[in-house]
């Protein structure tokens, strides 16, 4: 009777023998070539839970005493501890103790795995059987098929004529070839050893073969770590030429590994890579090594005789190299603990040859202590900065060996969860310790060591130790004006050791500004503040939009900003300062810790923002900022002149605006500036639009910025840059960007590359070009990458160029 449920002891143990056996031995022959979510036949009965119940069901269950067969017959339907089979015949002989399914049989796997076949015969104990026309569809969307599979001795499978793919069958012509599969005469896998064996493979592209393989072998795609050659790279470089990598992976153990890397340029020879990972309960690291002795560095030099590279020379012998090292272990739930470290030869060698995760052109190696617990913040670490330029060391724009030491710069925040007087309470601690061993100054003459015009970093020591804390409250009133008074208490600590070079360089900048020249040697200083901010939304509405002003200003009173109208202290975290939108109603605009505002001002403006049934949405903001009172911070000078040319030097700031849009089809831009608080003349711009859809994207930005000559920026900056993707067919993109510099009148850099790309395979080619703004010297690079899913990718680590989404 279908349906029916075998209880007694006799009949549950033979068809929990025969359905196990049927699902294991299909799951037997197939495994070795379905990716690694897939089991092994020997962990088979770990994934049947303990206790499980096996149930069938079939039209007709027939007992065969005399030739000693049970046979289920007619819509064959096993399921047992998650796994289920169905076929339309199944027959489990006791004397030969062999179990043959036929008919549609199909299993699914607990984990989702699908096995077709129409003919299955294997032994009880799985160590030899047969398996027609099998074919596996994995969780993950990976297929194979086989003509027919043979397993012997319970180690080695073979499957005959096989095939292999990642690609999805098409819908609407399922016959069709894939982009891509790997038809193989003969596959073997080798469950001791945990291979896969290809004889007489060839890959196929589009239908069309591309390599014949005459053998190959790869590791068994349940195991995730096994020792062998990576897929190879290449790259190209106009000073390197082109280059192969080919990288050889050891896994050595569970828990650490070696990769080992060797590539060929055509123009500068060998580079040798290794790197060491080790994993622990708690945390990993990672060590690399990479070298090269280079045989021909002139290629380095361009035709005018610059070296464009700070470690190229006319020694073929030269010895260029890095060690890096990366690590992070969680002391305990709150703490962790780790560290970014980069030593080399020269400042440039990771960079020049695309050391991977040490090529950024600032690389910051730091040795760092973080804990996070509820409200509090700790940050403490050692700094050191690494600019990977193409000037030489002795060049005098040179910024690699000007950058400082910080150890340590330590961060704490502290919110305490309880309201304080009906508001909220914070403190912040701040503390920096700086070395540098070369004074950096800007000169407005290169040849006259006295034109300075400004002091980026002094040659020596210095320390800083900020404590603040701040404390707020919101009140509304009956007609929705929002009301939030604010105190501010912070208190500074610091000493400064300059070399004499440093002090005859501030003296000099002094003379030129004509200011005093009183650097401290010490300091202690304070800063308090009682602000107030007003809000009052208003909403309008109407049937199809919604829209709220907002008039907001604020006033801050406070005592004039410390150690001002002289260059009594240094400015080391504080020298990045724009005055737009964003900034006008901070507390403090300055961007660091060694400058604080001070004086009474008040910042005043207006902010809206609009939603629209159609989907498109506006926002906008436009104020100004006053001083008051006291001293303006932003038109006392120190020693990079911070605020020069800023908006905010006089008592009436530049107007700054911010307009912006957003629509449901893609299309969104803004447009933000500052502008003269009496001419309304542009100081500074930023246009952006982008569209985003099909087949088409594109973006474009504008940015001008005019003149700051005490700030370092002798003419106006104007910046283009433009980007496109257009999708040509279904799979395939074509894309591009460049940027032009207007006031020089040169194409800083551009880029152009075309990508396909569907379920299974990507491809992608790149051409970019970068020129120096001073020395117009062009540098090329192409880039490509070809990347199978599930077999890896081939081609360059990073593509040349950024991609347009």
């Amino acid at each position: 009777m279908r349906g029916a449920v075998l209880r007694i002891h006799r009949q549950a143990g033979l068809a929990r023998l025969y359905g196990a056996s049927a699902l294991a031995c299909l799951l037997a022959c197939v495994v070795p070539n379905i990716p690694a979510s897939a089991q092994d036949i020997s962990d088979m009965a770990a994934d049947v839970p303990a206790g499980s119940q096996m149930l069938l069901a079939a039209d007709t269950l027939v007992y065969d005493n005399d030739n000693q067969t049970v046979t289920a017959v007619g819509g064959v339907q096993i399921d047992y501890g998650g796994n289920r089979l169905v076929a339309q015949r199944v027959e489990y002989n006791r004397n030969t103790k062999r179990l043959v399914a036929s008919g549609n049989v199909e299993v699914v796997n607990s984990d989702g795995t699908k096995i077709y076949s129409q003919h299955v015969d294997i032994t009880d104990d799985f160590a030899d059987g047969f398996v027609n026309a099998l074919r596996v569809e994995t969780v993950d969307k990976a297929y194979f098929a086989a003509e027919s599979a043979e397993r012997m001795g319970g180690v080695l499978t073979t499957f005959h004529n096989g095939v292999y793919t990642a690609c999805e069958p098409c819908e609407d012509q399922p016959d069709k070839a894939p982009t891509w599969r790997i038809k193989a005469r003969k596959i073997i896998w080798n469950g001791e050893k945990k291979t896969v064996r290809f004889e007489n493979s060839n890959f196929e592209f589009f239908g069309f073969p591309l390599a014949y393989l005459p053998a190959f072998e790869i590791a068994d795609p349940t195991v995730k770590r096994k020792s062998g050659f990576l897929i190879p790279g290449i790259a190209y470089k106009s000073e390197l030429g082109v280059g192969v990598k080919v990288p050889y992976y050891f896994a050595l153990s569970p828990t650490y590994d070696l990769t080992v890397t060797g590539s060929g340029y055509t123009k500068q020879g060998f580079l040798g890579e290794a790197e060491w990972r080790q994993r622990f309960n708690n945390g990993q690291y990672s060590l690399k090594i990479a070298g090269i002795r280079q045989e021909n560095p002139d290629e380095f030099i361009d035709d005018e005789g610059h070296n464009v590279d700070s470690g190229a020379a006319g020694d073929p012998n030269e010895f260029r190299g890095m060690m890096g090292t990366k690590g992070q272990f969680a002391i305990n739930p709150r703490w962790d603990f780790g560290w970014d470290v980069l030593l080399q030869t020269d400042k440039n060698f990771s960079r020049t040859y695309a050391i991977e995760d040490f090529n950024d052109s600032v690389h910051r190696s730091s040795i760092y202590l973080t804990g996070l617990n509820g409200r509090n913040y700790f940050d403490v670490r050692a700094m050191r900065f690494e600019v990977q330029e193409e000037t030489l060391p002795d060049d005098p724009t040179a910024l690699a060996g000007k950058q400082p030491w910080v150890l340590p710069s330590l961060d704490y925040a502290y919110i305490p969860d309880m309201a304080v007087g009906g508001g909220q309470l914070s403190f912040n601690v701040n503390a920096q310790a700086i070395s540098r061993d070369r004074l950096d100054t800007v000169l407005a003459d290169p040849n006259n060591a006295a034109s300075v015009i400004r002091v980026r970093g002094i040659e020596g020591q210095s320390a800083r130790l900020t404590a603040e804390a701040e404390w707020k409250r919101t009140f509304t009133t009956d007609g929705g004006l929002l009301l939030t008074p604010l105190l501010a208490l912070r208190g500074d600590a610091g000493y400064v050791n300059a070399s004499s070079g440093s002090l005859n360089a501030i003296n000099q900048m002094a003379s030129n500004l004509g200011v005093d020249d009183d650097m401290r040697s010490s300091l202690a200083r304070f800063m308090a503040t009682a602000g107030l901010e007003m809000r009052w939304p208003v909403l309008f509405s109407s049937t199809n939009s919604s829209h709220i002003f907002e008039p907001m200003a604020q006033v801050f009173v406070r005592p004039n900003e410390q150690y001002v109208g002289g260059l009594a202290v240094p400015n080391e975290d504080a020298q990045s300062f724009v005055f737009d939108a964003t900034t006008l109603f901070e507390r403090d605009k300055f961007s660091g810790y060694d400058r604080m505002e001070g004086g009474t001002r008040a910042n005043v403006g207006l902010r809206y923002s609009g939603a629209y049934d159609n989907g498109w949405s506006t926002n906008a903001l436009f104020g100004q900022s006053y001083q008051l009172g006291g001293r303006n911070s932003f038109d006392s000078p120190d020693l990079v002149n911070v605020g020069a040319d800023s908006g905010l030097e006089t008592e009436t700031s530049d107007y700054v605006g911010l307009v912006g849009f957003n629509s449901p089809s893609g299309l969104s831009g803004s447009v933000s500036g500052r502008f003269d608080e009496q001419s309304l003349e542009v100081r500074r711009a930023e246009m952006k639009a982008a569209y985003s859809g099909l087949p088409i994207s594109l973006s474009a930005k504008y940015a001008f910025i005019q003149a700051q000559p005490l700030y370092g920026f002798t003419t106006d900056r104007h910046e283009v840059t433009l980007g496109a993707s257009t999708q040509l067919a279904e799979n395939w993109r074509v894309f591009g960007t460049g940027t032009y510099d207007l006031e020089q009148s040169v194409l800083v850099k551009d880029g152009v590359g075309f990508a396909y790309s569907d379920s299974c395979f990507t491809y992608l080619m790149t051409f970019s070009e970068s020129r120096d703004l001073e020395t117009k010297e062009v540098s090329q690079n192409i880039g490509f990458n070809l990347s199978f899913r599930t077999l890896g990718d081939f081609g360059s680590s990073q593509s040349s160029i950024d991609t347009i989404q």
